[in-house]
């Protein structure tokens, strides 16, 4: 067992190829999956005319991924600290085309949410281990930066599948949307396959019951890790709550926008990844404790303005939801890594939890702004949508309290 502040082992840094390798591999990775998870998200008006249901119901098709994919995340989280990084994450890439691809071709309802919720389960195998690989395989001064870019991708991947499926909606049926990405997913599979470098410096954690029960005990009890979990789910929550409502506002009266119009909103996306990967460096520099608080309130600004009528100030506010959440995300996610680094073994396991948290606030919250929506219609969404991510300031503020875990033989640590 490694010792619990051991410092950390070298790795790529930007100067080597094999770097540049390791953050292309995941920048696509990244893109595939979440643009499968939140396929249906530019849909739900579209499913909710065509199988004849209600916006709640429609929602579902989000939730009821991102809740199995919180599910699975408890279990290939530790799976991954035993069984290694690369071959897991290509084997969801597969599973995760195969699946949307599937899914194209229900007839009802009750199929759809079905291999949605397998869904869930095949995609967990990135978000599970991409962060962990990043720690383990990038130099210690570079991993958060590495890791800004892998959330980057995530964002691309967000708006990448909501421009496709809504072109693709609007020329022909969503069938062929969610078919489209399904084919991203597995040509980004065969990509990542030949590109990312094998693991160099993973070292297995036993699969055994004594081995798991102390690496949760060693994640679980840290009460900073504790909060950054409950960052991840009121970020995350905040962010699906407002565009889960957002599909249904702008497909209503003034605005009537149909799916491909609407998907050209989540351009702010690509804002989104350049703000994760600055974000990256700036924590590099100033440290994570500095820049969370104030991504997370550029979000709740973000979701404030959008209480304005015009769309060109709505439009502005969801530029700042996403500038604010991907930094927010790209940062803490990379710190839940750092910080799980110096407590020892169990880094996936650490790595699975957050992003539990992470999904759960945005299955809970997306479902209930589904109920807002129908029950007070914006101004409900919103204050949930404030609400929770003022929480979420309120632990990155906490987080300034928690005693840093530093590498004592390492002379320049990052600030965490």
């Amino acid at each position: 067992m490694a010792p619990v502040n051991a410092a950390p082992q070298q790795g790529y840094s930007p100067a080597e190829p094999a770097y540049r390798r390791v953050t292309v591999a995941l920048f696509l990775a990244g893109m595939a999956t979440f643009a499968s998870i939140y396929s249906t998200q530019t849909l739900l008006p579209v499913l909710a005319h065509d199988f004849a249901i209600t916006p709640t119901t429609a929602a579902l098709s989000v939730s009821v991924t991102t809740i199995c994919l919180g599910i699975a995340l408890l279990f290939v989280g530790p799976l991954s600290d035993a069984l290694g990084r690369v071959r897991l994450m290509q084997a969801s890439l597969v599973a995760t085309g195969i699946t949307v691809l599937a899914s194209s071709f229900v007839t009802d309802w009750a199929h759809m949410l079905l291999l949605r919720g397998v869904l869930g389960f095949a995609v967990a195998g990135l978000p599970a281990v991409a962060t962990a690989y990043l720690r383990e395989e990038i130099h210690h001064h570079w991993a958060t930066a590495a890791t800004g870019l892998y959330i980057g991708g995530t964002a691309i991947g967000g708006m990448a599948g909501r421009l496709l499926t809504g072109f693709l909606a609007t020329v022909f049926d969503w069938r062929a949307a969610i078919g489209g990405i399904g084919v991203l997913a597995l040509v980004s599979a065969v990509i990542v396959t030949l590109v990312l470098p094998r693991s160099r410096h993973f070292h297995a954690t036993p699969l055994n019951p004594s081995a798991l029960t102390a690496n949760a005990r060693r994640m679980l009890i840290d009460r900073g890790l504790v909060a950054l979990y409950g960052i991840g789910f009121c970020a995350m929550g905040s962010f699906v709550a407002t565009f889960n409502a957002l599909s249904f506002r702008l497909a209503s009266a003034p605005y009537s926008l149909t799916p491909a119009t609407m998907s050209l909103l989540y351009l702010t996306y690509a804002v989104g990844s350049v703000a994760s990967t600055y974000a990256g460096r700036l924590a590099a520099r100033r440290g994570s404790r500095a820049v969370v608080p104030w991504a997370l309130a550029l979000q709740l600004a973000g979701v404030l303005l959008t209480l304005a009528a015009p769309l060109a100030l709505v439009v502005v506010g969801v530029g700042l939801i996403s500038v604010g959440f991907f930094a927010a995300h790209g940062v803490t996610s990379a710190w839940v890594s750092a910080r799980a680094s110096r407590k020892g073994p169990g880094t996936g396991f650490a790595s699975g939890l957050y992003l539990f948290g992470y999904y759960l606030g945005s299955s809970v919250c997306g479902a209930i702004a589904g109920a807002a929506w129908s029950a007070g219609g914006w101004p409900w969404v919103v204050a949930l949508a404030s609400g929770v991510i003022a929480v979420g300031i309120g632990l990155s503020l906490f987080m300034r309290t928690v005693p840093v875990l530093p590498y004592p033989i390492d002379p320049q640590p990052p600030a965490h």
